[in-house]
């Protein structure tokens, strides 16, 4: 790809053509404040945190990360959801501190690879509190899950339950602890065919997509395997989509996989888990997110009866809002009738512009006076067209040297940040009332070049 292939661009960013309907975003994000004209996080000023740490600069609030974890542990009580586990979905952000910092908030965690896998181990998260999803584990990553012990194998095909219980049966290794593997707890991941996720790349839940099974196949591989010896079926798995904003998908959703709980109890498959995956959707902008009490009674009025264990797989919803991303102005240019601000931010540093056309509004972080509603382009300095956050955004009259926030980047952030034009991926930084610390450095030139 290049500067002047200009023609395949992909998801076309943001064009805002009315940002004065979208509200000024410290009102619907916790942990950011303005004392003064200054915006902070929580007791930090970010314009300081920007000149210790320098730009692009990734900022994560302590407090609306909990809180987004008791609020939503608090409506699935209140639904009378007593039994449930939060699995926070790792990776969304699976920065190790981050990790740590849900693991003491009672979360257990959904992983999608034996590199996440990898990072839970590092802190000391036990295998009783994983549970390992994804289209396509390898052979390697299960023998590691089976020997961390994990809750649950959500399976999708087939072949995978085959691999599943060959690992399961192999003989202990020379070096381990005297024992093989022994049983696997598995569940399936049925296809509900529901549409539903803000984008067709995170909508995941129907028959054209890659993901888990339909039914009919589901019900057969339950019931050929219901007497193996290596797999055990403990529960159920489905998971629709990302960022949805509407209770309708998660209840059909939800009946049609207590339906399928129902069907299996006639078989003579007994579940313990009933795991509902995610995609509760955030406020970037506009959107009018679910309440998490109507979410939680939609999950509730089908689950209870069953009696079983749920299971959720929160990501975007317990993260997304609590993190933004520092980028300084490097220069505004005037051509062809358009304003362009150039950012250090780029595409690698936050893809979801690029790769979605996901509108994340973007303010200063100092409140002046006088500056206007003058509308620009927001963009990168990566050599790609499609290098822009967003486009005729009424940013107001900024200048070179200046800090911006790029709101709502803590989920599918520095996770999908990538060295594209040798750039070194950023520092990030935790905050917690007026003390911070930085959780990962910046990367420096010599790490682009580590291994090759």
């Amino acid at each position: 790809m290049g500067a002047g292939r200009s023609r395949d661009r992909g998801p076309e960013v943001p064009n805002v053509r009315d940002g004065r309907s979208i509200p000024d975003p410290v009102s619907f994000t916790p942990g950011f404040s303005f004392r003064g004209r200054r915006l902070c996080c929580e007791g930090v000023a970010v314009e300081k945190l920007a000149a210790r740490a320098g730009t692009p600069l990734y900022v994560y609030t302590k407090a609306g990360l909990t809180s987004s974890v008791r609020r939503l542990s608090r409506a699935l009580g209140s639904a009378g959801l007593a039994r449930h586990t939060l699995c926070y979905s790792v990776k969304a952000n699976s920065n190790l501190s981050l990790l740590r910092l849900l693991a003491g908030q009672g979360c257990s965690f959904d992983i999608v690879s034996g590199g996440e896998l990898f990072r839970l181990r590092q802190i000391g998260v036990p295998g009783r509190r994983i549970v390992f999803s994804g289209v396509g584990k390898s052979r390697e990553e299960i023998r590691e899950a089976l020997d961390a012990r994990i809750l649950l194998f959500n399976v999708e095909s087939e072949s995978e339950i085959e691999l599943l219980a060959s690992e399961a049966a192999r003989p202990p290794r020379p070096e381990g602890s005297g024992f093989g593997a022994g049983p696997a707890a598995a569940a399936i991941r049925v296809n509900p065919d529901v549409q539903a996720g803000g984008h067709p790349h995170i909508s995941t839940g129907r028959h054209q997509h890659k993901f888990g099974l339909d039914w009919p196949a589901a019900r057969r591989a339950y019931r050929t395997h219901r007497h193996s010896r290596w797999v055990r079926w403990q529960g159920i798995s489905a998971h629709i989509g990302s960022q949805i904003l509407s209770v309708a998908p998660f209840r059909r959703a939800v009946r049609r996989l207590a339906g399928y709980v129902r069907v299996l109890a006639r078989d003579g498959i007994q579940l313990r888990y009933f795991d509902f995956g995610g995609g509760l959707g955030i406020r970037y902008a506009n959107e009018s997110p679910v309440s998490l009490s109507a979410y939680a009674q939609s999950i509730a009025a089908a689950v209870r009866p069953l009696g079983c264990h749920l299971l959720l797989e929160p990501g975007r919803s317990i993260v997304g809002p609590a993190g933004v991303l520092l980028t300084r102005v490097l220069n505004v240019k005037r051509t062809g009738g358009k304003t362009f601000v150039v950012v250090d931010a780029a595409m690698n540093d936050f893809l979801r512009p690029a790769l979605y056309g996901a509108l994340h509004p973007i303010t200063p972080a100092m409140r002046q006076r006088g500056r206007g509603s003058a509308r620009a382009d927001v963009v990168g300095p990566v050599c790609e067209t499609g290098d822009c956050f967003v486009q005729d955004w009424p940013l107001g009259e900024v200048e070179p040297g200046e800090v911006l926030v790029i709101w709502g980047a803590g989920a599918y952030g520095f996770v999908a940040a990538s060295n594209y034009n040798s750039r070194p991926r950023p520092a990030e930084v935790l905050v917690s009332g007026s003390r911070y610390r930085f959780i990962r450095r910046r990367e420096s030139r010599h790490d682009l070049i580590r291994g090759e």
